[in-house]
């Protein structure tokens, strides 16, 4: 079985993380929440843009989540979706969260939206994997970094409750939200729709290897199901559809990792229908959250 000294040695050298310098370039009056546009630092010379929305009439630290934007192979969107600007209506998750009295930060992942500079292409992603692959480095370190400097980023705010953000994410989100937590026990609950498929059950063209999880030689330490394990003690909250090919093998994979967890802290639900956040199962994940996040109040 994968530790977590196995799993940080697939993924190779981690970049060096740099002060944020953080600026807020934009604020929005959305009704019940602000929106704000902000920027920081990933690495020494690269900036990362994000939204956050801050619900109105908190007064104290606030639970925050990190929302993860989709791939689906559209790389013009990012963080613009998860916040409802452009795209899919049901991947606004992070509007509707704040909505629900969250704050809520939508960065832009590497090789999307502001952080594609090769015209909206798969050029940007394919380019950012295969010139760290050359190297002796990995895509997934990377994007791994990215997200743990977000949290950084949350922590740097004054409106923050360090000790309840989560993480929610749908698709490749729904990856990171297995990933993430698994590195990075910052994270206190995080919610996965439609992105727990491990590597075995991913080996034909149907499905295939998304390019920021290609690490050489991960299936001869472990897979999915291993890295789902080292989320524990982490609430999980897994959300597959029984016909999404990337929600193949759900139910293995929970039976797999469940004895790591303690109680329900590991929770699986399979939804009838494909690859989707629909309405009911993302009102099934906010009670996740909240049931996690806003009883660790105080």
């Amino acid at each position: 079985m994968m530790d977590r000294r196995d799993l940080m040695a697939i993924l190779g050298p981690v970049p060096e993380k740099t002060a944020l310098r953080s600026r807020t370039l934009e604020s929005v009056d959305c009704g019940n929440y602000v929106r704000e546009k902000v920027e920081y630092y990933a690495e020494r010379d690269e900036v990362v843009r994000a939204y956050v929305c801050i619900p109105k009439g908190k007064q104290s630290k606030t639970a925050a989540i990190f929302c993860h934007h989709q791939h689906d192979f559209n790389f013009v969107l990012g963080k613009s979706e998860v916040v409802g600007l452009a795209g899919d209506p049901d991947q606004g998750y992070a509007a509707e969260l704040a909505e629900r009295g969250y704050i809520t930060f939508a960065p832009d992942a590497i090789a999307f939206e502001e952080r594609n500079w090769s015209g909206g292409t798969f050029q940007a992603e394919y380019y950012e994997l295969a010139s760290r692959l050359v190297a002796g480095r990995t895509l997934l370190a990377k994007v791994l970094h990215d997200a743990s400097v977000g949290i950084d980023y949350l922590e740097s705010r004054a409106d923050v409750d360090q000790d309840r953000i989560g993480f929610i994410g749908h698709s490749y989100g729904g990856r990171m939200a297995i990933w993430v937590p698994a590195i990075d026990k910052r994270i206190k609950a995080s919610v996965s729709n439609c992105g727990c498929v491990n590597y075995k059950n991913s080996l034909h063209h149907e499905a295939g290897i998304q390019m920021e999880f290609c690490v050489p030689g991960v299936m001869d330490v472990g897979d999915i199901e291993d890295v789902i394990a080292l989320v524990a003690p982490t609430p999980l909250y897994i959300s597959a559809g029984g016909q999404d090919k990337w929600s193949l093998g759900a139910q293995e994979l929970f039976d797999s990792a469940k004895s790591a967890f303690c109680g329900d802290d590991l929770q699986l639900k399979i939804w009838p229908g494909g690859h989707a956040f629909t309405k009911p199962m993302r009102e099934d994940a906010y009670k996740f959250l909240d049931q996690h996040l806003l009883s660790r109040a105080g």
